[in-house]
Formats: structure tokens, C-alpha cells, sequence
């Protein structure tokens, strides 16, 4: 079967690889989409990720498809079910996953970084890491429901109540994908700071974001109870904590590189009561996700901007590819 292999530090190789055979508690699946995200572009860079990629692996934790096989000891699936795979899987015995944080899991392994996953042909995954596709959901949308799990957790991470104003800092895939959630959380107002007028007024016009700030030219106001920062670096960090009133929250979702720092005043922490939350991967948020998506109230593919083929997935990465928001591979037919 055909599969994009991550080979070594920026280089990937279209192989023919043999397909997976399935373990006793697995199910194959045949793919469908892969999203390709800033995790990935991390490893492909030789940076970590949710945890260290060592090549030959196959990339695509983000993924849907339709199950070819299931393993002898699986229940509840079976051939032709339309799925998603929560990619990381936590050890269950560590201190962390005996004290309720599995995402912190000192043994964590992940479909898609520390075994093979979603682009490639076949992969294989365990039947408790899979969810099924609800019949109105569609296989490319399906395959963003990783991404949105991730959203929901640091979510979950904030006390959210309908008076609040929220701001997101960041018009990417994530940064889009919050506003929406929020919005589908009950949150009254909430606005979107970015760099593309084009992504700031689809999210005014159509996606119910009430303000919007192009950063290079607008100054945000400092009156925010909920601030998300949603790009990782640290003018934007500095940015979510000096756009707080009061007794404001404010998630760092978006992901910096390893050695990189930002400057907060501790006084402005101490005195105005900020609560500063960092949030890592996606605990027990595939079923909400998936609900968010069956019910209507995200809409995935107006910020979806390119389906791409197994072979614009390296030029992608490289860099070469300009104007994507956020991409999904077409990996089956």
C-alpha cells in the first residue's frame, strides 16, 4: 500500500509499504482524510511534538476513514463503520494517569507520531482510541475532530459563564476553531484578533465573531475576561495577558518554540488576579467534539482551506505552499 514515510529530519519518501497487520484489541482502518497540522511541521523539523517521531514513522494523527479489519478481542465495531482515532494513548499506570491528568503521561505514545498513522493507505489503531462518525458528519470533516478535541480540553480548563467577553489572538485553523466553540459554550461576545482581513471578516460576517482586530494596525482593548492565545509566539503571549480586565482568564494554547520566552509583569498578574493556564493535547474531549460537529454549531469546512494529494504534503511542510489555514490530505478514494 502507498504511505507518505517520514524518513529522517525534513525528508519524507512515497513508499510501498505492507499493510499492518491487526492486533487482538485493534481495528484497521482505511483512510479516508489526514489533517496536517503545526505538530507536524514540528517534527518534520526534528522538534517534539505530543512526543519524539523516530523515522521511519508515518505521520497523521489527525484522521477519518472506514474500518477493514477488527481485531479478535473487539467489540462494538465492525467492517464499513465510518470512524476518527483519538490518537494518544496513555500507559493507565504512571503517576499522572492515577491521578486523573492522563495527558500528561510520562509512557505516551500517539497514532501519527509514535506509530504509524493517517498517511498511509491502511493503518491500524486501538478499538478504544476509535469513535464513530455520526451519518451527518462527513469523512473530511471527521478528519479535523483531533484538532477540535484539543480546543475543547483547554475549554474545559476555564470557568466560562454567558457575561463574559472572550478574545482569541490568532485567525489560524485553531484560533477559528475556538471562537466557535466559545460561542458554543454560551459565551455572549466574542472577538478575533489576526493578521488576515480576510479570515476577520469571514469570521465577522458569517462565523458570529462580534469584533475583530487586524493586530499590525489596531490596538486590542484591555477589557477581556476570557483571552485565548492561539499562536505561540511571544509578542502574541505578551499581548493575551496585557488584554485582561480583572480577575481574567487566559488560556496559552498556541504551542512556542522550545527555548522561546515572553515578559509578564507579575505585579499586573498579582493585581489584577489573572489565572494564566496552559493546555497540552486532548483528555476525554472526542465525544464532545464529535457533538459540536453533529449538531451544527461549528462549521469546519468554510475554515478548511485545502485538500491536498500525499505529494503536496512535503512542499507543505517545507514551506513552500502559501495561503493554507488549515489542510486536509485525501489520502483513499
Amino acid at each position: 500500500m502507498k504511505a507518505l514515510v517520514f524518513t529522517g529530519k525534513q525528508h519524507m519518501e512515497i513508499q510501498d509499504i505492507d499493510k499492518p497487520e491487526v492486533k487482538p484489541n485493534e481495528v484497521r482502518v482505511d483512510t479516508a482524510y489526514a489533517g496536517v497540522c503545526g505538530t507536524d511541521h514540528a517534527l518534520y523539523n526534528g522538534l517534539p511534538g505530543s512526543a519524539d517521531a523516530v523515522p521511519p514513522i508515518v505521520f497523521g494523527h489527525e484522521n477519518s476513514g472506514v474500518i477493514s479489519e477488527v481485531g479478535s478481542d473487539v467489540d462494538g465495531f465492525k467492517v464499513g463503520d465510518r470512524v476518527t482515532v483519538d490518537p494518544n494513548i496513555y500507559c493507565g499506570k504512571c503517576f499522572y494517569c492515577h491521578t486523573g491528568r492522563p495527558e500528561l503521561c510520562d509512557n505516551l505514545s500517539a497514532v501519527g507520531v509514535t506509530r504509524n498513522g493517517g498517511l498511509e493507505e491502511s493503518f491500524t489503531a486501538p478499538a478504544t482510541n476509535v469513535y464513530p462518525i455520526p451519518d451527518n458528519v462527513s469523512l473530511k470533516d471527521a478528519a479535523v475532530i483531533e484538532p477540535i478535541s484539543c480546543a475543547v480540553h483547554g475549554i474545559d480548563l476555564l470557568k466560562l459563564t454567558p457575561y463574559q467577553k472572550a478574545l482569541v489572538i490568532g485567525d489560524g485553523f485553531m484560533g477559528q476553531l475556538f471562537a466557535q466553540i466559545l460561542q458554543s459554550y454560551g459565551v455572549h461576545q466574542v472577538d478575533l484578533a489576526g493578521i488576515i482581513d480576510e479570515k476577520l471578516d469571514l469570521n465577522r460576517e458569517k462565523l458570529g465573531v462580534t469584533n475583530t482586530y487586524n493586530t499590525t494596525r489596531d490596538q486590542i482593548p484591555s477589557d477581556y475576561d476570557v483571552v485565548i492565545e492561539a499562536v505561540g509566539l511571544p509578542q502574541t503571549q505578551q499581548q493575551a495577558v496585557e488584554a485582561t480586565r480583572k480577575g481574567a482568564q487566559v488560556l496559552m494554547f498556541g504551542v512556542g518554540k522550545p527555548d522561546a520566552h515572553f515578559e509578564m509583569n507579575t505585579y499586573e498578574i498579582y493585581q489584577k488576579q489573572l489565572t494564566v493556564q496552559g493546555s497540552f493535547i486532548n483528555p476525554n474531549a472526542f465525544e464532545d467534539s464529535i457533538a459540536l460537529l453533529q449538531s451544527g454549531d461549528l462549521n469546519v469546512d468554510a475554515i478548511i482551506s485545502n485538500v491536498f494529494d500525499l505529494d503536496e504534503v512535503e512542499p507543505f511542510l517545507q514551506g513552500k505552499t502559501k495561503g493554507v489555514s488549515k489542510a486536509v490530505v485525501k489520502v483513499g478514494d
